[in-house]
């Protein structure tokens, strides 16, 4: 079956199988946090609307000097972008026909853009998708030859995170091997920024990819950045459009950084749902990852191909894995959302595992 190659927007999976979306849809496929956005933009909305009638600043001010001060680095080594897919794009043409690797199973957007400017990909597989677990030893072999490797750091879709002492090692072979390394962070933030190497910059090898789409639960406004080294970010700069983040989505962004409080509670409800609705799923035989984001993967006792669309007809959209290299279809990512929200899931999953 043909399905779109992201999550969210369900009306697009619905027409794609030609079912007819019910009243009622809860879409479990995108995973941004369920308790955003923070109340702080509503309350200070009136105040933005007068920067509709500016232009943007080329950079991204005030933005890129606040995450500055967020991260303690200078804002010289701040990119700002339209969402975290742009910073994908543009060092795809950093790379244009070069050779970049990739573990599988990853976000499908690495493998998208690095085709579209022909760069040569070497891809691996984890040897373990539960766990996350990297083929180390293939990795530094072909880093030798390759000029960057792409990491999701926590993974998507799984959700797993490499231990810090295997990425540090990583960092530092990729000095050693003279290739760069691609961390994309943008699901950290349901971590700690304790997790970000984001202090690694100083190597000229190290590109950090954050996303405010996630945490911030603002994917409408489209804002991201890159953190690396200066001369790094004046390239990716200039390789960018012009003013390419309207001056609403860096007021935002600036607005909620300020918010620990927000941050704080989210990050305690993902851990919260995200480990009830693991133990709920492997009492039903499934194998779960050991996501350490606001979302999982798992996958049934036994491969059925109705289990989708059944979802589909129930008003559940879940996040298939058709696109996803290793995977093949036979995972499925639960994006967590509302208490009341998973008890709705946990309830029509316990009435298809009971009827199968």
């Amino acid at each position: 079956m043909s399905l779109p190659n992201h999550g969210a927007n369900p009306q697009h999976v619905y027409n794609s199988l030609g079912i007819t979306p019910p009243c009622r849809i809860i879409d479990f496929s995108e995973n941004v946090n369920p308790l955003g956005p923070p109340d702080s933009i509503q309350s200070a909305w009136n105040n933005f609307q007068k920067f509709m009638k500016v232009y943007p600043d080329p950079v991204g001010e005030p933005f890129r000097t606040k995450i500055a001060q967020y991260h303690n680095i200078s804002p010289d080594s701040i990119f700002v972008s339209n969402g975290a897919s742009e910073v994908f794009s543009l060092l795809a043409e950093k790379y244009m026909g070069k050779q970049a690797i990739l573990i599988h199973p990853t976000f499908s957007e690495y493998g998208a853009t690095l085709k579209a400017r022909h760069v040569e990909i070497v891809n691996l597989k984890m040897p373990n998708i539960v766990t996350g677990e990297l083929p180390i030893a293939d990795m530094k072999e072909h880093m030798h030859h390759a000029d960057v490797l792409y990491l999701c750091t926590p993974n998507n879709p799984t959700g797993t995170l490499p231990k810090r002492s295997v990425i540090r090692e990583l960092i530092q072979y990729a000095k050693i091997s003279n290739c760069d390394i691609v961390l994309d962070e943008a699901f950290i933030d349901f971590i700690s920024e304790e997790a970000s190497f984001i202090s690694d910059i100083d190597s000229a090898h190290v590109i950090i990819v954050r996303s405010m789409t996630k945490m911030y639960a603002m994917p409408g406004l489209r804002l991201g950045y890159m953190a690396a080294a200066p001369h790094i970010v004046e390239e990716i700069q200039r390789l960018a459009p012009h003013w390419n983040v309207n001056r609403l989505a860096a007021e935002v962004g600036s607005l909620v950084l300020n918010d620990e409080t927000f941050r704080k509670k989210a990050i305690q409800h993902s851990l919260k749902t995200c480990k009830d609705m693991t133990a709920f799923l492997k009492a039903q035989g499934c194998e779960v990852t050991q996501s350490q984001a606001n979302f999982l993967l798992f996958k049934l006792p036994q491969l059925n191909k109705g289990f989708f669309p059944y979802f589909l007809r129930k008003g559940i959209v879940l996040r298939h894995t058709e696109n996803f290299r290793e995977l093949d279809g036979q995972w499925f990512r639960i994006g967590m959302k509302s208490e009341a929200q998973m008890e709705i899931l946990k309830r029509e999953l316990t009435a298809w595992f009971e009827a199968h």
